[in-house]
């Protein structure tokens, strides 16, 4: 019944996610791990396990190194079951979390995609908390209205897809540095027939200092702000056909321009920690081209001058 697609470059939590997945009380799955070229001991961790549901594949050359999304979409073409999930290779299934999306699907046997609440790690695999639960079911414009005003905490892995509608659409959203690719990707396989959720906190999400989230190039981050930007304008051309996804369309259209705003202030002010001047006179060459003015420039300056000072106390 499902495909569990394991992107696999860095070994420290390896074995864990991997024992986390073959401790499944659903026992009907493949588990694909695609050794993305990695340096680190990827061969040795999985030689460990002998469960024939393994499916191993080693690329020839590192591929999410270049494009992280071209890797999900390489793991995605193995995949032979009705139902696909991508697996983080730091992060940890609880034991029941196929059971407990077979009984969604179940519940709601039309829809395309499927999301579950998570419990947060650190790098010391301490608990620190939980993404918010949500709704039983809701609408895509619901989901994007919580998740662009910060109500949500979603992640790759905590969303379950039919498989050949997944592949149909051309697999996982390309944006740089995967930034966001998740995101547009479960809107749109939700489409206008929507999400259910599972409010039990079945996965286990590692955040650290090494995730998609907190590192790489700022300038790509930008480019996927404005990739997103792109993407939920042409979104929000179709008209609904339930009247209240009509209004909540309104209402992100009134909104969607401040929101994406937002998310553009937040990369300029981070990028602004390690070099306050340096930064500064980089985005202020380019503002044109990505749409902010010099008012939100220096108040970027501002506020990372305070961040800066808040961490220091």
């Amino acid at each position: 019944m499902f495909s569990i697609a394991l992107p696999a470059y860095k070994s420290k939590f390896l074995k864990e996610c991997i024992s986390s997945i073959l401790a499944q009380t659903y026992t009907d799955f493949e588990l694909i791990i695609v050794n993305d070229c990695s340096p680190e001991p990827i061969d040795e961790i999985v030689s460990q396990f002998s469960d024939p549901r393994i499916k191993y594949f080693i690329n020839e050359t590192n591929i999410g190194g270049k494009n992280l999304v071209d890797n999900w979409n390489n793991c995605l073409d193995k995949a032979s079951r009705e139902f696909f999930v991508m697996m983080g290779d730091d992060d940890r299934m609880d034991t029941i979390f196929l059971e407990e999306f077979a009984r969604l699907i179940d519940q709601h046997p039309d829809l395309d995609v499927y999301h579950c609440r998570c419990k947060i790690l650190n790098e010391h695999s301490e608990f620190t908390g939980f993404s918010p639960s949500c709704p039983d079911f809701e609408s895509v414009y619901d989901n994007i209205w919580h998740r662009l005003n910060g109500h949500r905490l979603q992640f790759v892995s905590d969303f379950l897809y039919r498989t050949e509608p997944l592949k149909q659409r051309g697999g996982y959203y390309k944006l740089p540095l995967a930034w966001g690719s998740d995101d547009i990707t479960a809107y749109t396989a939700m489409g206008q027939k929507g999400v259910a959720h599972i409010n039990k906190a079945i996965f286990q999400y590692r955040s650290h200092s090494t995730s998609i989230s907190s590192s790489g190039s700022q300038l790509l981050k930008m480019d996927a702000v404005m990739g997103q930007a792109a993407w939920y304008i042409n979104f929000l051309e179709t008209i609904p056909a339930n009247p209240d996804d009509i209004i909540q369309r309104q209402v992100l259209i009134k909104s969607i321009k401040k929101l994406i705003q937002k998310k553009k202030l937040v990369v300029l002010i981070n990028s602004m920690q390690a070099n306050l001047t340096g930064a500064f006179f980089k985005w202020l060459k380019v503002r044109n081209q990505y749409q902010f003015s010099v008012v939100e420039l220096v108040y970027a300056a501002l506020e990372s001058i305070k961040k800066s000072k808040s961490k220091s106390k």
